[in-house]
């Protein structure tokens, strides 16, 4: 069996020569006909390539794509679409799509297209791998798998407190405010009221010592923020 492929695709007579077609090539093959579809199976297992149409219903396929890089950066993305204009193609590119297809397309094409970009990942994949990962005491960031261990041992984080704990850790002599933390995480502007950062430290907090309860890792310097002790 290939690797995993996650279809999400609108027309009812596309998604399933799609699926015929990667079944028939050894393909493991799951079809949404939306986004909000697309992203319950991404949650249950994350695909290695994803083929996505542009035009869905409700989330648009541009949203789609936006959120899947946030997400799951990990996977490849080629746009399938009818839409043929130049400034389309260049800027799904631009947002993060690994290839573009043009409907109709050649069968044969997509799938050298495929294994492509399938072949591509894995290579960045192998060499984030030969990279060791961030570490600070007995904690151990891997970054290409969003995994935390201490002392050994897997701590599960949301992604949220993965990387407020990867910014802490990079920068350890570093005291970040919470409008520092929020703005670098959620990317939006802090406006001094949300206690999320508090809540997402506090569990981090608890995470780590249940790993390991002699050691302490996150100091709060009152009245300015947080840093790693």
């Amino acid at each position: 069996m290939k690797d995993y492929i996650l279809i999400v695709e609108d027309d009812n007579d596309i998604n399933h020569m799609l699926k015929d077609l990667l079944c028939q090539n050894g393909y493991k093959v799951t079809q949404a006909f939306s986004g909000t579809e697309a992203l319950l199976y991404m949650e249950r297992e994350c695909p290695a390539a994803m083929i996505l149409d542009l035009m869905l219903p409700g989330m648009k396929g541009e949203d789609l794509l936006e959120k899947v890089k946030e997400e799951y950066p990990q996977i490849a993305v080629i746009v399938s679409s009818a839409k043929d204009e130049i400034q389309t193609r260049v800027s799904m590119l631009r947002a993060g799509a690994d290839d573009y297809i043009t409907k109709p397309f050649d069968t044969e094409e997509l799938l050298a297209r495929l294994e492509v970009v399938l072949r591509r990942n894995g290579n960045q994949v192998r060499r984030q791998k030969a990279v060791k990962g961030l570490q600070y005491k007995d904690i151990l960031l891997e970054p290409e798998e969003f995994k935390v261990t201490v002392a050994g041992t897997e701590v599960h984080m949301t992604r949220r407190e993965y990387l407020i704990l990867e910014l802490l850790m990079k920068n350890p002599g570093k005291v970040f405010t919470k409008s520092n933390i929020y703005e670098s995480v959620w990317n939006e502007e802090f406006l001094g009221e949300d206690n999320a950062v508090n809540v997402h430290i506090s569990n981090i907090r608890q995470k780590l010592g249940k790993a390991n309860e002699k050691e302490t890792y996150i100091e709060t310097v009152w009245g300015i923020g947080f840093k790693m002790k």
